[in-house]
């Protein structure tokens, strides 16, 4: 039943073989041998890709329930009540992930000695059964509702400038102002050439232009900085230039909702030891920074 589990959420046959460090002839026996006891095709399998049948959907769901009681009597007796151990992968965005997510891990790791975390930081959405990942931070709302999400807090989204852009370009007073001012495009938090606020109580979109676009934060912070455009950002990707007055926050009245921080992971009722101490570990941490920073 682990097998098949891990054969349905990984996607295929070898990664299914990693994840259980055995071999892939070893896993193919073992669905194989799976089939045969029960008389039904769990898995439809071509050269490209696997698919689970009407009878494999049905048994996968109830595989999930059997081995979650499982862990769940085993952790009764104390089986899983040992300090975790193993290696844990975690993804973040990179700028959120220096911030927060680092010192969160080098906090877990001095208190679980026996664990080991591969962090992984990127500006973009990560696969998590795809690329091997146990836990992921999550900004921005979840489409994928077969990930279990723990919410973390909030962060505003922001309009800066520097104070030499504002002096020659002058402070703007409403979004639609920025339609005729310089601004610099951070692709990876919004891909168009559109900015999202709210006026009066209402949506408002902004079309705006600039000589700069990047979908790297730190490249487009650096830009505002040197006067290039006023930028949109999450509040700690500018929280450093705006601490040092190197960039001021402009058109605060219309921002637009804060968008929600999670830690996500697959199926909760299957959560491995290890996924649950980091969980339990970086909400402790996250949620009081993201309370203070917003």
């Amino acid at each position: 039943m682990a097998t098949f589990v891990q054969i349905a959420d990984r996607g295929s046959l070898t990664a299914a073989a990693i994840a259980l460090d055995t071999s892939l002839s070893s896993v193919v026996r073992t669905l194989a041998a799976l089939e045969a006891s029960l008389g039904v095709r769990l898995l439809n399998r071509t050269t490209r890709r696997i698919a689970l049948t009407a009878e494999g959907r049905e048994y996968l769901e109830r595989c999930r329930r059997i081995l979650a009681d499982l862990e769940e009597a085993e952790h009764a007796l104390g089986a899983t009540g040992q300090d975790p151990s193993g290696l844990l992968r975690v993804t973040a965005p990179v700028l959120f992930g220096q911030f927060h997510v680092a010192p969160t891990v080098r906090g877990f790791l001095a208190r679980h000695r026996r664990m080991q975390v591969e962090l992984v930081l990127l500006d973009r959405v990560v696969s998590l059964v795809e690329e091997g990942i146990d836990v992921a931070v999550r900004i921005g709302p979840l489409a994928d509702s077969s990930m279990v999400a723990v919410p973390m807090g909030q962060i505003r989204r922001v309009v800066v400038a520097s104070p030499a852009l504002l002096q020659t370009a002058g402070m703007p007073q409403h979004p639609r102002d920025l339609e005729a001012l310089p601004c610099v495009r951070f692709t990876a938090l919004m891909p168009g050439a559109t900015w999202h606020f709210v006026a009066d109580g209402r949506a408002l979109a902004v079309d705006i232009h600039g000589p700069f676009a990047c979908n790297q934060a730190t490249a487009c912070v650096d830009a505002c900085v040197a006067g290039l455009g006023f930028g949109m950002f999450l509040s700690y990707q500018v929280r450093r230039p705006l601490a040092a007055q190197e960039l001021g926050e402009v058109l605060t009245d219309f921002a637009p909702p804060p968008l929600p921080v999670s830690l996500i992971f697959p199926h909760a009722r299957l959560l491995s030891a290890r996924v649950r101490a980091f969980v339990d570990f970086a909400a402790g941490e996250l949620r009081p920074a993201l309370a203070v920073q917003g």
